[in-house]
């Protein structure tokens, strides 16, 4: 469950040099307004977002090399589970498939993850010689939430990993299957310290 998506993030990791900046309090909400495509995705604010209404929704950082999309498909395998998916996972199919976006792809740790309402498969994979001149790396998660397949995937500059994949980890733990999730999974809220007496 997936399409070839992530070739207009050629020119946004090509400087996969940026400094990365922290999650701060600021987040931003986008939820779905379409009551067959249902959804709430929670990033930092400082990230923009596009697309949504029947496209994938893209959210990229202006200031790190991080892209991710949201993609919403219909499925008929409705007995669908993260865990029968984890079981199944056909390494060779899933590697051949990404390396035709990202040459060189390497798949990596697999298991299960968990959305705000839902259980995802997630995958890692790498490539050295992706078409951004730099090495990147991708989590890909996915669900199946009443009927409809969920795709979230985030790539990032492997140079850059440590810092950025507590924002991503921070969206897969914050993403919901439904429009009304609340925030935030994963943050604590930071409390103005006490007026001296």
């Amino acid at each position: 469950m997936r399409s070839k998506r992530f070739l207009a993030i050629v020119v946004g990791l090509g400087a996969a040099a940026m400094p990365v900046v922290a999650l701060g309090q600021s987040v931003s909400v986008t939820r779905s307004i379409f009551a067959d495509q249902p959804y709430t995705l929670i990033y930092p604010e400082v990230m923009t977002a596009t697309g949504g209404a029947g496209e994938p929704l893209v959210i990229n950082h202006p200031n790190a090399p991080l892209q991710c999309d949201l993609t919403i498909l219909p499925v008929e395998d409705t007995q669908w589970t993260a865990e029968s998916a984890l079981s199944q996972i056909d390494e060779a199919a899933v590697t051949a498939s990404w390396a035709e976006t990202f040459p060189g792809f390497v798949l990596g740790n697999r298991g299960t993850t968990q959305y705000q309402d839902a259980t995802a498969l997630f995958y890692e994979g790498t490539s050295e010689s992706s078409p951004m001149s730099v090495p990147v790396t991708l989590l890909h998660t996915e669900t199946v939430a009443s009927g409809r397949g969920y795709a979230l995937d985030c790539i990032y500059a492997t140079s850059v990993a440590e810092q950025i994949r507590p924002l991503v980890d921070f969206i897969v733990a914050n993403f919901a299957t439904r429009s009304d999730a609340e925030c935030c999974i994963g943050a604590t809220a930071e409390t103005e310290p006490a007026p001296a007496q």
